[in-house]
């Protein structure tokens, strides 16, 4: 796919913008900036965006209810509402350690990933929250806990732990969201970039931002390299499909990184589109009255 395709839907100049979801609710585009502590709901057609303050390192939102939104922020989980946070729920007690990327499985269980502040190895852990609130961890040692994303029939997880440098897969059981046989997927040479966002499509189909790389990239279910998007910046962080018909890809990017800064007047940090040819699917919902 040529460079030439992809749009600027709104340069926020985002510290680390993340975790594009649809929000077929209100026909918005929500996503983050992590490090700036904003939820952004971003009209696609002509960029128009309301930015939410929450403060905070704000790692991935989850649509909640009939309009709010679940985070993973800080330390834990959040629900935003018109009124503000409410509903704090800590997870852990080392605030050297935050939440980062998160999404929804299946039946609406949010699962989310936690990472060291200072980038130290092997120090976080991947955390579901179940529709009842309880929070229970799946396993830890991850370094950075980055993209989720579920097979169409369900049954399939996929993962990045940006440090290991690659994507896993491991089977999962919907009915009791426990995670087993964890093995590698596909890795990707450091001089491609990191793994980081992922997203899966209609057709099975898993997208990639690589961060430092510059691209995102469509990976068939057995793993063979079936698409390029390139972006005309290099920190890639996220990707997600959104629109009324899903058929437009949504992509993410930061100004900032860690330990790296860049020019405010470039288009590091905006939030771009593609057509990607395909279609994604709908969000999950964390169910809940908000």
């Amino acid at each position: 796919m040529p460079a030439a395709s992809v749009e600027i839907v709104v340069n926020l100049h985002a510290r680390l913008g993340e975790g594009p979801r649809w929000d077929h609710r209100k026909g918005l585009l929500a996503w983050v900036d992590i490090l700036g502590g904003h939820v952004h709901l971003t009209d696609p057609d002509d960029g128009s965006t309301t930015s939410i303050r929450v403060g905070g390192d704000v790692g991935a939102l989850a649509l909640h209810g009939d309009e709010g939104y679940l985070l993973a922020i800080g330390n834990g989980f959040a629900t935003l509402t018109e009124v503000g946070i409410v509903d704090f729920q800590p997870v852990f007690e080392d605030h050297g350690l935050r939440m980062n990327d998160g999404v929804v499985d299946p039946i609406g269980r949010f699962v989310a990933g936690s990472m060291a502040r200072d980038g130290r190895p092997k120090m976080g852990s991947l955390y579901q929250r179940d529709v009842d609130g309880l929070v229970r961890p799946l396993f830890d040692g991850i370094s950075i806990s980055n993209g989720l994303a579920w097979s169409a029939s369900g049954d399939l997880m996929y993962y990045v732990d940006s440090g290991l440098q690659r994507i896993d897969l491991m089977d999962y059981d919907t009915a009791s969201g426990a995670v087993s046989g964890r093995r590698q997927f596909v890795e990707v040479p450091e001089a491609d970039g990191t793994p980081d966002g992922i997203a899966i499509d209609a057709e099975d189909c898993l997208w990639v931002a690589l961060w430092g790389g510059g691209k995102v990239r469509r990976y068939s279910p057995d793993g063979r390299i079936i698409g390029e998007v390139v972006l005309p910046v290099p920190r890639v962080s996220a990707c997600g499909f959104g629109g009324p018909d899903l058929d437009r890809l949504f992509i993410t990017t930061a100004a900032v990184g860690r330990g790296q800064s860049v020019d405010d007047g470039g288009l590091d940090g905006a939030l771009f589109v593609v057509d990607p040819g395909c279609r994604g699917t709908e969000s999950i919902v964390v169910p809940g009255t908000v």
